[in-house]
């Protein structure tokens, strides 16, 4: 009997150790900063005070690392009006010291965005359709040398791309072949390298004819540093149909077909030339006679450098790039009425912020994006242009330094992708890709 109890003894001993080793459901908290995970708005990686500044659910800590919000006036190192920082990629990563010029391209197939960016030694490109993944797709080097100045536009799936680097030509790139890199980044090579001029300071394109026309050729060429005419419409077999060289050297241009008020000159197509000392108008439908329409300048020419037309095509916005260092003015703009082209006039003129130097600037609906060098890319309404009144309504700074009148900074903008993303290329620091908030 005795032996009996004991052995019960035992039984219920082993059974309550039995009971205390059954274990509870465990609690996990993977980063050990105090949060269980399932409460934890960043389980791996340690954020004991749950920050989460802009209030998406997900911890400071865990936000994508390549993302910069415009918060209290800054986003990480850069001073912002309203704009995020999505990426930026330096320019060692191209292996280059000078950036220059940019253009996008929107691949109608497969929805992806691609960054094409200018350096020094050629030309890179960039998957940014998921900017916390981008992909350094590879670089076209110069057909030459190297060169600080380089112009991209894109047409018909194909880039052009010019430079004043000497005997460079037009370099023509398949851009299709960006959906196939396997090993990036690769050096590509040009699918045309088109020869019949030398350098060139600038190419503008008027996707609806399927014309190029290269700009700051040789001044002493035929065309004396006019635009040259060339038919694109294949793009790997450009075809060169003359130029205009009437007037004086060509800095930058655009070319529209015409559908703007003046009935006199509906479905033509028009070149708005920025020649140094002013802007002339020329009807260049007729590829072997080009008609120059009309002239205009204006005060305190520094020089005549970039400029574009409002959407409806009522309104010209001007930028001299040298004013600001000649004259000690403000970034200045200058706002031309080209409802008449015949007789067109100036409206008014537009003082920035800053004495920062303006350089290309690009019409997108109601906002005109101005490349402005030291004061980084400028966001202005121009909703009420017609009123003379345009205003600031953002800004994001890419050369925090300082707002001089010097050449450092951004030198281009391009604001045309659907999904809003904005490519900046700065001389300095490389590639930006930014969005408004």
């Amino acid at each position: 009997m005795k032996n009996l109890k004991i052995l019960f003894i035992l039984l219920g001993l082993l059974f309550l150790a039995a009971c205390s080793s059954s274990s509870e459901p465990t609690i996990q908290d993977k980063d050990n900063d105090g949060v269980v995970d399932s409460k934890d708005n960043c389980p791996t990686t340690p954020n004991p005070n749950q920050e989460d500044s802009d209030n998406n659910g997900i911890g400071d800590a865990c936000e994508p690392t390549n993302k910069k919000p415009c918060e209290n006036g800054m986003a990480g190192n850069y001073p912002c009006d309203g704009y995020d920082l999505l990426l930026n990629i330096p320019l060692s990563t191209f292996g280059a010291t000078d950036g220059s010029d940019c253009w996008g391209w929107t691949d109608e197939t497969t929805n992806k965005e691609y960054a094409i960016m200018s350096i020094n030694n050629g030309t890179v490109f960039v998957d940014i359709t998921d900017t916390e993944n981008p992909v350094y797709l590879g670089k076209l080097p110069t057909a030459t040398v190297s060169s600080f100045w380089w112009d991209v536009k894109v047409y018909n799936n194909h880039a052009f791309i010019v430079s004043e680097a000497t005997n460079h030509g037009m370099q023509v790139f398949d851009l299709t072949k960006l959906r196939n890199v396997t090993n990036p980044p690769t050096t590509f090579t040009a699918d045309k390298h088109f020869t019949d001029f030398g350098s060139a300071h600038n190419i503008v394109i008027n996707e609806n004819s399927g014309y190029a026309y290269p700009v700051g050729t040789s001044r002493s060429g035929t065309y004396k540093g006019g635009p040259l005419f060339i038919n694109i419409q294949d793009p790997k077999n450009p075809i060169s149909e003359g130029g205009w060289g009437t007037d004086n050297y060509s800095h930058d241009a655009q070319v529209i077909t015409y559908t703007g008020p003046d009935s006199d000159y509906s479905g033509k197509e028009i070149l708005i030339g920025s020649n140094e000392n002013e802007v002339v108008i020329v009807n260049i439908s007729d590829k072997a006679n080009p008609i120059t329409i009309s002239k205009i300048s204006y005060s305190n020419v520094g020089y005549t450098h970039q400029g574009w037309f409002t959407d409806d095509q009522k309104y010209f916005i001007l930028g001299d790039e040298k004013d600001e260092q000649n004259f000690g003015n403000n970034t200045r703009t200058i706002i031309f009425d080209f409802t008449d082209l015949d007789n067109p006039k100036q409206h008014f003129i537009y003082t920035g912020p800053t004495s920062a130097i303006d350089h290309n600037g690009y019409v997108n609906n109601n906002t005109f994006y101005l490349a402005n060098y030291t004061a980084g890319v400028r966001f202005i309404d121009i909703t009420s242009i017609a009123s003379s009144s345009i205003s600031e309504i953002g800004y994001f700074d890419t050369y925090p330094e300082n707002d001089g009148a010097n050449f450092n900074g951004v030198w281009n903008v391009y604001p045309f992708f659907k999904s809003g993303k904005i490519v900046v290329s700065d001389i300095n620091r490389g590639l930006f890709v930014i969005k408004k908030q």
